[in-house]
C-alpha cells in the first residue's frame, strides 16, 4: 500500500453569507423543507467561480505547506458541477493561475459528493507510480450548476473552494480507501441544460420515492459492508476508530449515517452543515479538517470519512495521525 499523507487542507469562502430561511424562489412546501435540514445560512456569491475558489484554498494550501508551486508534480481537479465553459479546460486554467509550471493537470469526477474519494485514489498512486514525484494538489471549486440553492429534497448547496496537498509524508496518514457504485442510479438527478438558459436550469430528482426508500436502503447497507471491509482489510475493530466523519446533507441524514455505522458521527459534521450547508465533495474533507483544528488528538488517532452520492456511489477512507 503506497504511503500517502495529507499534508495540508485549505477552505475558503466568499464573504456574502445568505440565511437559509430568506432564500429566494421557494415555494411554501419547499420551504418547510429546508426548515428541518439543519442548515441555518451559507456562503453564496454568484461573481465568484469555482475556479476563483478553488485557486484561493490551493493557495492557502500549498503557503500551509510551505510548497512552491514549481515543486507540485500534479493537479487533480475535482471537478465542478457545472464547467465555466464548454469545451475549455477548468485544470489548465487552474494550472495557469497558480504557475504549476512542471505539473501534469487534469479532471476526475462523475461520482458528485463521492468525487472527491477518485482524487484521492489518484494522488496515492501518482506517488507509488512515480517516485520523482512528491506533492500532489487536490482541488474542488463548490458551486449549484443551477441558480436556486435548494435541491429537493435533499440540501441546500453552498460556495466554498478546497485544496488538498497530497505527499509522502504529513501529519495525516491517508491509510486505505474504498469505494463502491451502481450505474442503476446514473441519473436519478439531473439537470436538462441543453433546451434552456442557465436562468432556468433546475436540478430535478427523477423520483422522489426512489430516492427516499429504494436508495436509502442500499446506501444503509452499501455503508455497512464499506466499513466492515475497510475495518477488515486494516485488522481493526469500530472500537479502535476514534472519530466517524461523514457528509453534509442534512440533520436526517446524519443520523441516518450514525445509525447505519452503529456510531457517533463527529461534531464537526453538524456545525459545519449549520454553517455552510453542503459542498459537495469538500464536505469529508472539510469535516476532518475542522476537527483536527479543534485538537485533542493523540499520535495514532485514528479517523473513517464516510461518504455517498445519489449517483450513487459509496466511500469509506481511513486516515490516522502519524
Amino acid at each position: 500500500m503506497a504511503l500517502a499523507a495529507l499534508r495540508a487542507t485549505a477552505f475558503t469562502w466568499p464573504d456574502r453569507t445568505v440565511a437559509v430561511d430568506a432564500l429566494p424562489a421557494l415555494s411554501a412546501d419547499e420551504r418547510a423543507a429546508c426548515a428541518g435540514l439543519g442548515i441555518e445560512e451559507i456562503r453564496a456569491d454568484d461573481a465568484v467561480s469555482a475556479t476563483d475558489l478553488a485557486a484561493s484554498a490551493c493557495r492557502a494550501a500549498l503557503a500551509d505547506a510551505d510548497i512552491a508551486p514549481t515543486d507540485v508534480g500534479a493537479l487533480v481537479l475535482v471537478e465542478p458541477r457545472a464547467p465555466d465553459a464548454l469545451l475549455a479546460s477548468d485544470a489548465t486554467r487552474l494550472q495557469a493561475l497558480l504557475g504549476l509550471e512542471k505539473a501534469t493537470a487534469f479532471t476526475v469526477g462523475g461520482l458528485g459528493c463521492v468525487s472527491s474519494t477518485p482524487a484521492l485514489l489518484t494522488a496515492r498512486g501518482l506517488l507509488a507510480a512515480d517516485p520523482r514525484l512528491d506533492h500532489v494538489l487536490i482541488a474542488h471549486g463548490s458551486k449549484p450548476a443551477a441558480p436556486q440553492r435548494y435541491r429537493h429534497p435533499v440540501t441546500v448547496n453552498g460556495d466554498g473552494g478546497m485544496a488538498v496537498v497530497v505527499s509522502r509524508a504529513g501529519p495525516v496518514r491517508l491509510v486505505d480507501l474504498v469505494q463502491h457504485s451502481n450505474g442503476d442510479y446514473w441519473d436519478l438527478f439531473s439537470l436538462d441544460y441543453r433546451t434552456r438558459p442557465a436562468s432556468r436550469w433546475v436540478e430535478r430528482c427523477r423520483d422522489v420515492r426512489e430516492y427516499t426508500f429504494r436508495l436509502a436502503v442500499e446506501s444503509r447497507n452499501r455503508l455497512r459492508a464499506l466499513y466492515a471491509e475497510l475495518l477488515e482489510r486494516n485488522g481493526l475493530r469500530p472500537d479502535d476508530i476514534d472519530c466517524h466523519i461523514a457528509h453534509n446533507l442534512s440533520a436526517g441524514s446524519l443520523e441516518f449515517i450514525a445509525e447505519a455505522l452503529d456510531a457517533k458521527v463527529a461534531p464537526s459534521c453538524a456545525d459545519n452543515l449549520r454553517r455552510y450547508g453542503h459542498l459537495g465533495p469538500a464536505d469529508v474533507l472539510l469535516n476532518l479538517h475542522t476537527e483536527l483544528r479543534a485538537g485533542g488528538q493523540r499520535p495514532g488517532w485514528r479517523a473513517v470519512l464516510v461518504n455517498a452520492s445519489p449517483a450513487a456511489a459509496w466511500s469509506a477512507a481511513l486516515v490516522a495521525l502519524a
